[in-house]
């Protein structure tokens, strides 16, 4: 172990994949190949929605909004955690293990409350299909995304200021491979009870709120969409909300799992791997289950491929 007694800490120490020493290249190969794909996909996905004009509706505006988040919250977090794999001392120093939590929390949430935004976006579209583009307006759109991000940089403000303002002059060794919230604090030397209840409740408000306002939503969509005459129209609304309900499931079961515990029986070990799942696996998951999927969208790529191989030859 090591220990800074009677001093602040200057750097933490990353011990996340410290128990599968051997496997660590490997995983760097498996993590490096996820990450470049995931890139990919997302670039693709945003130079299509803005370079085709068929897809400048409010549902592309919201997932090239996502998949540009989805792009920021793997850099913040998968090039250092690379580095470290194949690093022999995987150190982070004590500003920038905050603004990493900052800047984790601040995407993480604002994915929550966007997350709500694109099942409002999906109501409006089933519930009230005629008035769909004066009530999902350009100005509407860009005002849930602002909000959206406001609320996510308000938590992560809060969250990170309550835990790096506790003293840290014990060890500096994180049981996980970023600076996450729960690691963070294992390691200060003392925290008040009031600290771990506000940090609790506000990130059980980020992830139960969007939630009750998409469930709400799918309440209004299942009722809506059960009255439709046909068989068709009912298969068609519901593969609409069908890759949104996925991307919803995955992140809230994974973010519930790891924040909404104050206590458990889980290991430090058991973490990081849920960890790894919502960092590096989800946004992989995201764009194709959102765009790759998607005959709408595979279509506008073709056209927009079409057009860009067409360019030299005129």
């Amino acid at each position: 172990m090591e220990w800074v007694n009677e001093t602040l800490v200057r750097e933490f120490v990353f011990l996340g994949f410290s128990s599968l020493a051997g496997l660590q290249r490997l995983l760097f190969v498996v993590f490096l190949l996820v990450y470049l794909f995931t890139l990919g996909t997302n670039a693709i996905i945003i130079f299509t929605i803005v370079l085709d004009r068929a897809l400048h509706t409010p549902m592309y505006f919201f997932l090239a909004v996502l998949s540009c988040s989805e792009t920021c919250y793997t850099f913040v977090i998968v090039p250092k955690m690379l580095v470290d794999l194949l690093a022999q001392k995987k150190t982070i120093s004590f500003l920038g293990c905050a603004i990493q939590m900052f800047t984790f929390l601040f995407l993480g949430c604002s994915h929550s409350f966007l997350l709500a935004a694109m099942g409002y976006d999906r109501y409006v579209a089933i519930c009230d299909p005629l008035r769909y583009m004066v009530l999902m307006g350009r100005g509407v759109c860009v005002g849930l995304v602002a909000a959206a991000c406001f609320c996510g940089f308000a938590v992560a403000q809060i969250i990170t200021s309550m835990v790096f303002r506790l003293p840290f002059h014990s060890s500096n060794q994180l049981h996980h491979f970023f600076c996450d919230i729960s690691p963070v604090l294992k390691v200060a030397s003392h925290h008040t009870l009031f600290s771990q209840i506000v940090i609790i409740t506000l990130c059980a408000l980020v992830l139960v709120i969007p939630l009750l306002l998409i469930l709400v939503s799918y309440i209004h969509i299942i009722s809506a969409i059960l009255q439709f005459p046909s068989t068709l129209g009912r298969y068609k609304a519901f593969s609409t909300c069908a890759s949104h309900l996925i991307v919803v499931i995955v992140h809230y079961g994974c973010a519930s799992f790891i924040y909404l515990r104050i206590k458990s029986n889980y290991s430090s070990s058991q973490d990081a791997l849920i960890s790894v799942s919502y960092t590096i696996l989800t946004p992989l998951f995201n764009p194709v289950v959102y765009s790759l999927r998607n005959k709408e969208f595979k279509s506008a790529l073709q056209r927009v491929v079409g057009r860009t191989i067409s360019l030299p030859q005129h």
